[in-house]
């Protein structure tokens, strides 16, 4: 059995450094996803400050201002897409840098429809690595699903995405779809990547990668983009929680068609014997 969601892909492209123009262009794009039909809309990593780690790792001088322009927990940005994710209706995930006590986390928000925080999720595998002085650019330290009104879900951000233990450790926690808000590479390797982390779990992924989209349904590619600011809408099935409910209801799909389809089997096979 499953559950039939709309879900949206953006393929959006930030200014660095340019929080209050992100903040607007993804309002934007967010609205034309919603417009479209879209319950569950994602968009990439990084999005409000412009994903701009790597600028402070070239340039130390700049880690002042990666703490400046980081979202606090309760911040206004992030107040703002609650209102629009209750405004519309939707489900809403997207990245962004999150400044917290003990530093600053590449982290991926998820709101629900009623404006409601469903949850956070921290980075956990770095392309760049990490270092205990990069207070900039911390690890998260938690694998575990996060509960949306449209199902149970996991995230990755970019390059977790390569690791096949970071999703199947939330699916084990009950993930029914997993989320890729990312900022890296559009090549072949990472779209069959993404398609065997759905193959391998057997549920869903919405990824919104800078550049191009990426939205896999059992098993299959059910949305696939290629440019920046592009909208990819497609519909998902979601697989619904084991459970001696749903259980009976899918045996009883099952004996449902087997009869007719018995007959009809026996009928051809009659006909092969008499004629």
């Amino acid at each position: 059995m499953y559950r039939s969601v709309r879900a949206a892909a953006l393929s959006i492209k930030p200014k660095k450094w340019d929080k209050a123009a992100n903040a607007d262009k993804l309002e934007t794009f967010v609205r034309q996803a919603a417009a479209q039909g879209a319950e569950l809309v994602v968009a990439p990593e990084g999005f409000l400050e412009g994903y701009v780690v790597m600028d402070v790792i070239e340039d130390p001088d700049r880690r002042a201002d990666m703490w400046e322009i980081a979202e606090p927990p309760d911040g206004p940005c992030l107040q703002r897409f609650s209102n629009l994710a209750r405004e519309l209706r939707i489900v809403l995930c997207f990245g962004y840098a999150e400044r917290r006590d003990d530093g600053v986390y590449n982290a991926a928000i998820i709101f629900g429809p009623e404006g409601e925080h469903c949850g956070t999720y921290y980075k956990t595998q770095l392309a760049e690595g990490s270092c205990d002085d990069w207070d900039f650019n911390r690890l998260g330290a938690e694998l575990q699903a996060i509960d949306t009104p449209l199902a149970r879900v996991g995230t990755m951000i970019c390059n977790d995405r390569w690791n096949p233990l970071i999703a199947r450790a939330q699916v084990m926690d009950g993930a029914q779809a997993i989320l890729i808000p990312s900022y890296g590479s559009r090549s072949r390797e990472q779209n069959l990547a993404v398609i065997a982390r759905a193959r391998e779990n057997g549920v869903p992924v919405v990824e919104a990668n800078v550049g191009v989209n990426l939205i896999v349904s059992k098993g299959e590619v059910a949305a696939y983009v290629w440019g920046t600011d592009r909208i990819s809408v497609a519909t998902i099935e979601i697989p619904l929680p084991p459970s001696e409910v749903n259980a009976h209801a899918v045996a009883q799909e099952f004996m449902d068609w087997r009869g007719p389809e018995m007959q009809r089997r026996y009928e051809r096979t009659m006909e092969r014997v008499d004629g």
